[in-house]
């Protein structure tokens, strides 16, 4: 496959150096892109750096996962109205063994090809370089003027808003430079790829090169990805979308990407997956057909949530889409893990009992209007039952006097209630 051709058809290219084409079509080429650890998990905004990196080493080329362990310590002022805080080199170290093993689904680190994936951590070379040292060999190559038209140097000394830029944030990009300029030397590397924020930076790389070294190399940009409505991508309610499922579980995983819109689905099925042109067209097809069905998301959701868990997870996240908005049968509500069960009910209203009362017993209609308030009036409750209105733990429930026990409890913590068709309640058990 050609590497440009296949971004190019994706929508994933912002901007490129004249020659990148020429250069990959005659040699094995090496590129990288850089991910700051300031977390111990990437979210949905570095997949596409990491998509870009997977499509790299697909069409036969080696990709670099370059973890800013220095440049983490300084933080990058491009697209940011403020200084980041800074973290100590341990949580650096363990954020960046979390992120190799995350990156490992996408990349092929541990075969014996020649193009198999490498993770470097600037740290390494950054640590034992002195200031003076690192101010005569690097800095004097590159001239304030040139930083200075830097737009993400521009516009946060422009801003209103920002508190100016510290000395430690001006000189990021010539760290980030410095960083190609290494990977150039010892790596063999000729291009760096990131978002089209990076633009200014990657260039200051290509500049030191070809000024300390004289030598060739390029960059290549992404657009930022966005969402059809002006809003943010990768941000919910409850903050990022992130990869590690202790952040943000699979269930949760995969119904953000089931609840893109239709524009988005069709502009992330390329970005996102390695369908083919082929496969994507005839999704595309289906959806102009019958959108209700949601041929793209369905697709899109299905194809990311396998590749960053797993099949079981997927499965397990329709199963349980299945709970909340079809008509599933309680022994598909039983065999759903308390992890899914809570991500799926997350938000409904929740009862506090304590374990006496259900070890004893209760009868439902007595636990859902005086112990709950899920019902305003005993009466009411009982008319909905005669109409097959409520459920326990997906069960109808036929007779408001139905004892309540602890051998009902899912988990041994929870019952759900159904009232109506729409309107769930949890009740735990403490």
């Amino acid at each position: 496959m050609n590497f440009i051709e296949e971004l190019k058809w994706r929508g994933m290219i912002h901007d490129m150096m004249p020659g990148v084409e020429e250069v990959l079509a005659t040699q094995m080429g090496v590129g990288y892109v850089g991910i700051d650890p300031t977390a111990d998990s990437l979210h949905i905004g570095h997949l596409v750096g990491v998509m870009m990196l997977k499509h790299f080493q697909r069409c036969g080329h080696k990709p670099l996962a370059l973890v800013g362990g220095a440049t983490g310590m300084i933080g990058d002022p491009s697209g940011k109205s403020q200084e980041r805080n800074l973290l100590s080199e341990d949580t650096l170290r363990h954020n960046q063994e979390a992120i190799k093993q995350q990156l490992a689904r996408f990349l092929d680190f541990d075969s014996d090809a020649p193009n198999a994936a490498e993770l470097v951590n600037n740290y390494d070379w950054m640590k034992d370089i002195s200031f003076l040292d690192f101010i005569r060999d690097v800095g004097k190559h590159i001239t304030v003027n040139y930083m200075m038209a830097k737009d993400s140097v521009k516009k946060r000394l422009n801003s209103e808003t920002a508190d100016g830029m510290s000395f430690t944030e001006f000189t990021y990009q010539l760290v980030q430079g410095y960083d190609f300029l290494y990977l150039y030397q010892h790596k063999n590397c000729c291009l760096q790829m990131g978002g089209s924020d990076q633009w200014g930076n990657i260039t200051t790389g290509t500049e030191l090169i070809r000024r300390k070294a004289s030598g060739e190399a390029f960059a290549l940009t992404c657009p930022l990805i966005t969402k059809a409505d002006g809003g943010k991508f990768g941000k919910t309610e409850s903050g990022n979308v992130w990869l590690d499922r202790r952040y943000t579980s699979p269930y949760k995983f995969y119904q953000f990407w089931l609840n893109v819109s239709d524009a988005d689905a069709e502009k992330y099925v390329k970005i996102f997956t390695f369908l083919s042109q082929e496969e994507i067209a005839g999704l595309t097809r289906q959806q102009a057909e019958a959108p209700h069905l949601r041929p793209l998301q369905k697709a899109l959701a299905r194809e990311i949530t396998i590749m960053v868990h797993s099949e079981a997870d997927y499965i397990a996240a329709v199963e349980a889409s299945n709970i909340l908005f079809g008509n599933s049968t309680s022994e598909q509500l039983k065999k759903l893990d308390e992890e899914t069960f809570l991500a799926v009910f997350d938000g409904v209203p929740q009862f506090d009992v304590p374990a006496m009362l259900l070890s004893e017993g209760v009868k439902a209609i007595d636990l859902l209007v005086e112990k709950c308030q899920i019902f305003p009036s005993k009466g009411e409750m009982r008319k909905l039952i005669t109409g097959g209105g409520v459920s326990v733990n997906k069960e109808k429930l036929a007779e408001p006097d139905r004892i309540v026990t602890s051998e009902d409890l899912l988990s041994n913590r929870y019952l759900l209630i159904q009232k109506g068709k729409k309107n769930y309640y949890l009740i735990v058990v403490k």
